[in-house]
């Protein structure tokens, strides 16, 4: 049987050149903003074009593109080597990028190539929200017209290879930050607060995972889960990550940063938590400031993402 695993992520701009074009991309996304396309594109476009000097900044700071495609295609041959293992069915991954290449209708195009027997759909965003995984399954859903059956997954919030590929990373973090106190940080991606009263599950979904990862700690751990990357004028919900780094500099306690919600290092990782706040926690006195990786390729977490996908398959018809 040949099976077709598509893993679903945001994407990034790959050169300086791409910025603005990958900009426009994101905010003409109605699950972005939730406008009539004639008033969201031309907004979606002055958006792009004010943000792309600040957005120039941040992706020259990390060599002039982001590292995501780099990465979730070693997130997908990890994985095709995991599903393999002497059962076989011909499994083949494929990235699928939200905002920028390989983009949707073209990965649709090499699916159909290879013609599968079946498809799994993984968001490599392991809480839910429509901001994330139902606008990029909507694409797809779009795009594709397959004859073979196609079923999806969700999400994966305490999904145990995902936790303990976290646990293990975040006590490597603990070890660097010494003796003294320290309080972990789960910081995940921020969402207007109006998104998650409407009924997104994202941010309940965060705090399973950071709950998750805390119990296998042990107990009495101090830990905090917070939301950076706000933009714009609306409430987002909290509390913010820079907030949490100010507290913890007012009470002199040192810092372990895991992104909670990110599975791969791009902007939001390597310029975000590993430049800005990491400034921000020297200027107000945080003693010890530890950023912990994305789970990335760790041999857990792709067994984990492996199990998730034999269930989908085992399982009833979900289709997307």
């Amino acid at each position: 049987m040949k099976i077709a695993v598509i893993l679903f992520n945001l994407g990034g701009p790959d050169s300086l050149e791409a910025v603005q074009p990958f900009l426009r991309n994101l905010f003409s996304d109605p699950a972005i903003i939730a406008l009539p396309s004639w008033l969201r594109l031309p907004l979606a476009r002055f958006i792009a074009h004010r943000r792309t000097p600040k957005a120039f900044q941040i992706y020259e700071q990390i060599g002039g593109g982001s590292p995501i495609l780099g990465q979730t295609e070693a997130q997908a041959r990890a994985l095709e080597e995991a599903l393999g293992a002497g059962n076989g069915h011909e499994w083949r991954g494929y990235v699928c990028m939200r905002y920028w290449h390989p983009m949707t209708d073209a990965v649709v195009r090499s699916v159909q190539r290879f013609a599968p027997d079946r498809i799994v759909l993984l968001p490599l965003y392991p809480q839910f929200s429509t901001t994330t995984t139902a606008s990029s399954v909507k694409a797809w859903n779009k795009a594709a017209h397959f004859k073979a059956s196609t079923v999806r997954i969700d999400s994966y919030p305490t999904e145990p290879g995902f936790v303990a590929a976290s646990v293990e990373l975040v006590k490597q973090g603990l070890s660097e930050a010494g003796d003294g106190p320290k309080r972990v940080l789960f910081s995940a991606h921020g969402l207007p607060e109006k998104i998650i009263k409407a009924g997104d599950p994202y941010q309940k979904q965060v705090e399973q995972t950071a709950a998750a990862i805390a119990a296998r700690l042990g107990g009495g751990i101090d830990y905090t889960v917070c939301y950076q990357s706000r933009v714009g004028p609306l409430k987002w919900i909290g509390p913010s990550t820079p907030s949490e780094i100010e507290r913890a500099g007012r009470d002199k306690t040192g810092l372990v940063l895991y992104p909670v919600s990110f599975v791969s290092e791009h902007s939001e990782t390597l310029v975000e938590l590993d430049i800005d706040y990491r400034r921000l926690a020297r200027e107000t006195g945080v003693p010890v400031y530890v950023r912990v990786p994305a789970v990335g390729t760790h041999p857990l977490f792709i067994e984990g993402l492996a199990r998730l996908v034999r269930a989908a398959l085992a399982g009833p018809t979900k289709v997307a």
